[in-house]
């Protein structure tokens, strides 16, 4: 013992204890456990926000390919609403000359074949004369007095308007009313 005081003596510190040891080993282990779960609820955070980012982008691809499916034949109808116009010029144009009843018939059989054939589709036209003006559907190519027809009403429709199950691929060029304009 005596050797134990001389080395205390001496400026030697005696070896500390286990239990301090322990304590700053179980402080830190504490301290790693702390972080590790606050990143493990950082990672679940982001797994959960990836997961609901994935399904979301699920979705709307499902979306968009539907609608693409839906639409897949617009393009090809509106190639054909020229012939579908000038058909029904070639018949407007045959009521004027009586002597044409034969081929008058005939452009009206396939005028109202291409017609119903557009119908089938999905493809209607729009009524126009005598509605109420709307720019989501019409295109003003004029304006003109009238004492018979309101203001802001259709008078003429140039180039009929055409729809496609519920969406306009081509506005109606119309002839709108100023009203009694005096």
């Amino acid at each position: 013992m005596a050797e134990q005081e001389e080395k205390t003596d001496a400026g030697f510190e005696p070896e500390s204890s286990g239990e301090d040891n322990g304590k700053v080993e179980v402080e830190d282990l504490s301290v790693q456990l702390a972080n590790t779960q606050e990143r493990n609820l950082e990672l679940e955070d982001r797994l959960l926000r990836m997961a609901a980012e994935q399904d979301n982008f699920k979705k709307r691809m499902q979306r968009e390919r539907e609608i693409s499916l839906k639409y897949a034949e617009e393009n090809i109808l509106r190639e054909l609403l020229p012939s579908l116009d000038n058909l029904e010029r070639a018949v407007e144009q045959g009521h004027s000359s009586p002597d044409a009843g034969t081929l008058l018939a005939g452009v009206e059989m396939t005028f109202k074949g291409l017609l119903n054939t557009f119908e089938k589709f999905g493809v209607k036209p729009m009524a126009d004369e005598g509605q109420t003006f709307d720019p989501n559907f019409h295109e003003a190519v004029a304006m003109e007095a009238s004492a018979d027809v309101p203001e802001n009403q259709i008078l003429q429709v140039y180039q009929k308007g055409y729809m496609f199950k519920d969406r306009l691929i081509r506005a109606a060029k119309v002839v709108v009313s100023k009203g009694n304009v005096e």
